[in-house]
């Protein structure tokens, strides 16, 4: 027999029960920290993520739930954005639509006597293009142009009216009017990253 098996033999009782139980414990001790442990942070880990995909199950549910809702949602945007693109004129259409407010004062009978674009206001993805304007002609007339001008299928807003006192010429009332008439284009991405550089640029000096 084995010395040491032998001397263990030969031990008290109670000491070979105290290192049984100390063996015990080594064994039940290695097998949680190097078996139990590990399968359990998996298991924890693979919890976390089963709980992740559900709520991405959850949301794809919703969103399919609700396709025709966002499909309806971004076909009224599409059609928005396109009656914003009617009214908003680009670049190259400001000034034929400028000529067309001038015309349409001569055209009921108003006589022009200033014109004068002034400078356009870039203010984020659409610039303000203001026209300064004198015009001269009866209040039929007058009423006639502006009531033209609001029949326009682009945006042309009238500030800053000043009417002079009614002067009588060949037996017609004729009032002389000054105002603004203010239209909008869109800017495009060269010139929408144009205006934010100088704008950035401004904040930071404030901020200095």
């Amino acid at each position: 027999m084995n010395p040491r098996l032998e001397k263990l033999l030969k031990l008290p009782r109670y000491q070979r029960i105290a290192i049984c139980v100390v063996l015990l414990g080594l064994i039940a001790g290695g097998f949680h920290y190097f078996l139990y442990m590990p399968k359990q942070q998996e298991l924890n880990n693979l919890e976390k993520k089963s709980q992740a995909l559900q709520r991405d199950l959850q949301e794809d549910r919703k969103i399919a739930k609700n396709l025709n809702r966002y499909r309806n949602e971004y076909q009224a945007m599409q059609s928005e954005l396109k009656m914003a693109l009617k009214e908003l004129p680009l670049k190259k259409e400001i000034p034929s639509l400028l000529t067309t407010v001038s015309s349409l004062a001569k055209n009921n009978g108003l006589d022009v006597l200033k014109f004068k674009p002034g400078k356009e206001t870039p203010q984020g993805f659409y610039a303000s293009v203001p026209v300064t304007l004198t015009i001269v002609g009866n209040y039929h007339e007058l009423g006639q142009f502006f009531a033209s001008v609001g029949n326009l299928s682009r945006i042309v807003n009238v500030n800053n009216l000043k009417i002079d006192k009614p002067k009588v010429s060949d037996n017609k009332t004729l009032l002389t009017v000054d105002f603004l008439a203010t239209t909008y284009r869109f800017l495009d991405e060269s010139e929408i990253s144009k205006d934010i550089g100088p704008r950035q640029n401004s904040k930071r000096k404030k901020r200095g």
